[in-house]
């Protein structure tokens, strides 16, 4: 799925190219009597009728195979679809119950949103204000979202980005097990490869384009953050787009291509070895478990085909300490705002890995498990661990989530141990209950300070 990213260029007419006589065969950058160099004509202004629209299509099919050195097996059916349409086809997408409050534990965990708000909501409408376009490996399908309804325009580099998608699809098979994502840190990792293999080729593309081709059709594009409903889970979904691009790229440096095809056969473990690349084969991610201490009173939330148990991963762990910086403006960082943003000279984000997701208060991560619960009122607690490589790292995180629930209106509960609690009047009223032994962390959660205990057996103990 192809998300906005970078500005480019607005679009470039060039003179017609030389381009030499179709082949026998199907090769490397020519597709369906269409060369990756051959002037097509087309007038964006009006919109595209059904036969411009194929030579637009056709010609960059032949651009990427060229660039991404894979042919394609088949052609690739492209609908267009206005932002309206899209933004409503989302909002007609319906949920379980169930799987409505797991989610909403996860970033009520990351203090991202609150209990009172839909999670899924609120990604809805951060997919609808941001998405460009996307691949349905269902139908083998791809979709372009247009701005307006009237005389919609493609942008090259988005269609560009999806057809890697389709090729994807056409050589590994999305839906397979392997690239299995119902979890955010395992959808994070997955899209690490996925995504950050198309949002390299989006670099490499617009490289060519004013020097291979001078005749690339790019119009602005249109949406960004300023239409999020809440910018703290779309930086979390955003991080394989910055930093699996500079992975794809490592890789294929050491090995051409072929090492890059490979990796879909060989995913990465974790976001920690998308963000710290070295660890990529070297350090596994320790599966973390948590035993059920929990009272009769709670009961632990579970969603049909789906995990019992969510892990949150380095990437989720940074986001969290990131987002206060852009939840308030600037006025309370924990990781701040300025550390985010890898700039060229002239200040514009790198074209690759232009986000730094990496910080001393969630490197080190080593492997979590969340937990949620809830009772028969409908209230919601969770059970939070999290491994460290290492005691040092593992009270470097503690310290920092003090400094986030201080920022958020904790106060120290008297006559309890590592207990905190935000007033009923914050935005994320609740109690917390916060322990590290040597290298591992737990955090409990749940409505007050008295039912810590009853989501975690000896949570919150009495001070002596």
């Amino acid at each position: 799925m192809s998300t906005v990213g970078y500005a480019v260029p607005t679009e470039q007419r060039g003179n017609v190219q030389a381009t030499p006589p179709d082949p026998s065969e199907d090769v490397l950058g020519w597709e369906n009597g269409v060369w990756h160099n051959e002037s097509i004509a087309i007038d964006q202004s009006d919109g595209l009728n059904d036969s411009e629209l194929k030579a637009f299509v056709d010609r960059t099919m032949a651009r990427v195979e060229l660039v991404r050195e894979l042919e394609f097996e088949e052609d690739v059916p492209v609908e267009i679809v206005s932002r309206e349409a899209f933004q409503n086809q989302r909002s007609e997408r319906s949920a379980s119950e169930e799987f409505r409050m797991f989610d909403n534990v996860k970033f009520e965990a990351l203090l991202m949103v609150n209990e009172s708000t839909d999670s899924l909501a609120v990604q809805q409408q951060n997919t609808g204000a941001s998405v460009l376009g996307f691949y349905d490996s269902q139908s083998d399908q791809i979709v372009l979202v247009s701005e307006g309804n009237e005389s919609p325009r493609i942008d090259e580099i988005t269609l560009a980005h999806e057809l890697v998608h389709a090729l994807q699809d056409q050589r590994w098979n999305l839906t397979s097990s392997r690239f299995d994502q119902r979890t955010r840190e395992k959808a994070n990792t997955v899209a690490g490869i996925v995504e950050g293999d198309p949002e390299l080729l989006e670099v490499l593309y617009r490289q060519r384009c004013g020097e291979l081709w001078d005749n690339c059709s790019t119009p602005e594009r249109m949406g960004g953050s300023s239409d999020l409903a809440n910018v703290g889970p779309f930086i979390l979904k955003f991080q394989p787009r910055s930093d699996g691009p500079g992975f794809v790229q490592d890789v294929r440096e050491e090995g051409g291509w072929d090492a890059v095809n490979d990796l879909y056969t060989n995913l990465p473990r974790s976001t920690e070895q998308l963000i710290h690349p070295s660890k990529f084969g070297e350090d596994e991610p320790t599966n973390v478990t948590v035993r059920d201490r929990s009272t009769d009173d709670w009961e632990q939330i579970r969603v049909d085909q789906r995990p019992d148990t969510m892990t949150l991963g380095e990437a989720g762990v940074f986001s969290m300490f990131l987002f206060p910086a852009f939840d308030t403006g600037g006025q309370t960082e924990i990781i701040p705002a300025s550390h985010f943003r890898n700039t060229t000279e002239s200040g514009e984000l790198q074209p690759i890995d232009g986000l730094n997701y990496n910080h001393p208060l969630s490197a080190g991560w080593d492997g979590d498990t969340l937990v949620p619960y809830t009772n028969s009122d409908g209230e919601k607690g969770y059970v939070w661990k999290l491994a460290w490589d290492s005691e040092r790292e593992a009270a470097e995180f503690v310290e920092g989530y003090r400094q986030l629930l201080d920022a958020r209106g904790a106060e120290p509960a008297d006559d309890r141990q590592n207990t905190y609690r935000i007033p009923e009047d914050e935005e994320f009223a609740d109690a917390f209950y916060v322990t590290q032994q040597d290298d591992t962390v737990v955090i409990v959660n749940a409505p007050t300070v008295e039912e810590l205990s009853g989501v975690y057996d000896g949570a919150a103990p009495a001070v002596e």
